[in-house]
C-alpha cells in the first residue's frame, strides 16, 4: 500500500470519504419531513422587498422554506426586523438574518487589498466577536431564529451561548459559502461546533458536493445560480443530481438577479428571484419528479 493509499485509508477509519465521490452516490439522507429538498431565496434586504417575494412565490404556487436578509442585522431598524418576522409567519418560512459587524464593516484596511480579501467576512478582535453577539441577541429578542455566520470562532461562541441557555434551544446557524468551505473535513468541523446548515464555495462540483454529504447529517445550501459578482453561474440543469446526492439541501435560488451578494434587492427584483425558484421547480418536476419537496411550514 503506498503513501496515498494509507492516507485514503486513515480518511474512512476516522469515518471521512475517501476522496470526491465521482460514482455519486444516491443520499439516503432526509429533513425530519421526509423531504429531500427545500427552496431558500438569498438577498432579501427588508421587509418591502421581502412582502413582494412571498406574494410572487404565491402567484407560482409555490412556497418557500427560508429567506435570508444579507447585508446585517445592524442595517435594519427593530420595526423592519419586527415586520419581517411578521412575514416569516404569515407565509411559515424560515427567516435567515446575517450577523452584521464584520471584517469588510469595521475599520480594517488589509481587508480591501489584494490578499487581505482572503478573510472574507471574518471578524477582528474579540470586540468584533461582542458586537456580532449583541447583534444577533438582539434580533433573536425580537423574533428571529435563524443567524447568517462568517466566522468559525463566533459560530463556535453563539453555539456555546446556546447550550448554556444563553440563546433560545432553537435557534439556528446557517455558515455562509463566503467561509469559503468546501471539504468533507471542514464541513464535519462546522457541524462538530454548531452548524445546522452549511453553505459551501458556489462553484463546487457534484463529486465534492457527493462527498461532503457522506460525511455531514445537516443539510447543505447549495447556490443553484450566483450573483455576478461570484461567478453568475447558473446551475439549473444541475439541481436534480444536487438534490440526490446531496438531500438534505437547501437549493439557494434567485442569486443571478443581483449583481454581489449584499445587493440591495428592489421589490422588482424580489419578483424576478421568485421567476428563478419557479424555473428551478420545473427542472425538477421534469427530471427528477419523485424527488420530495419538503411540507410548507416544516422549518426545523
Amino acid at each position: 500500500m503506498n503513501s496515498m493509499e494509507k492516507t485514503r485509508e486513515f480518511l474512512s477509519s476516522v469515518g471521512l470519504p475517501k476522496g470526491d465521490d465521482y460514482s455519486l452516490q444516491t443520499s439516503p439522507k432526509r429533513f425530519a419531513d421526509g423531504g429531500q429538498y427545500r427552496f431558500e431565496v438569498p438577498g432579501i434586504q427588508g421587509p418591502g422587498a421581502m412582502k413582494a417575494l412571498l406574494e410572487a412565490i404565491d402567484s407560482y404556487g409555490l412556497y418557500l422554506h427560508r429567506i435570508t436578509q444579507t447585508q446585517g442585522i445592524m442595517r435594519l431598524t427593530d420595526d423592519e426586523i419586527g415586520k419581517m418576522v411578521e412575514y416569516a409567519e404569515k407565509w411559515q418560512t424560515d427567516l435567515v438574518m446575517a450577523i452584521g459587524p464584520r471584517a469588510t464593516t469595521d475599520t480594517s484596511a488589509s481587508v480591501h487589498t489584494e490578499e487581505g480579501v482572503r478573510m472574507g467576512y471574518r471578524l477582528r478582535g474579540q470586540e468584533q466577536i461582542v458586537r456580532a453577539i449583541e447583534d444577533v441577541k438582539r434580533a433573536s429578542r425580537l423574533g428571529v431564529k435563524t443567524f447568517l455566520v462568517y466566522d468559525e470562532g463566533c459560530l463556535w461562541i453563539l453555539n456555546e451561548m446556546k447550550k448554556a441557555g444563553e440563546l433560545p434551544e432553537d435557534t439556528g446557524f446557517k455558515v455562509s459559502a463566503h467561509a469559503g468551505h468546501g471539504n468533507p473535513c471542514s464541513s464535519k468541523l462546522l457541524e462538530s461546533i454548531g452548524a445546522t446548515s452549511i453553505n459551501p464555495v458556489r462553484d463546487i462540483q457534484l463529486q465534492m458536493l457527493a462527498a461532503m454529504r457522506q460525511a455531514i447529517d445537516i443539510p447543505i445550501d447549495i447556490h443553484t445560480e450566483n450573483p455576478k459578482s461570484t461567478g453568475g453561474f447558473i446551475r439549473h440543469y444541475e439541481v436534480p443530481e444536487m438534490i440526490r446526492i446531496a438531500s438534505p439541501i437547501y437549493l439557494k435560488t434567485g442569486g443571478s438577479v443581483a449583481a454581489t451578494h449584499s445587493w440591495d434587492t428592489t421589490e422588482d427584483d424580489a419578483r424576478k428571484r421568485a421567476k428563478q425558484v419557479s424555473l428551478v421547480k420545473r427542472m425538477i418536476d421534469e427530471y427528477y419528479p419523485e424527488a420530495i419537496w419538503s411540507e410548507r411550514g416544516s422549518i426545523r
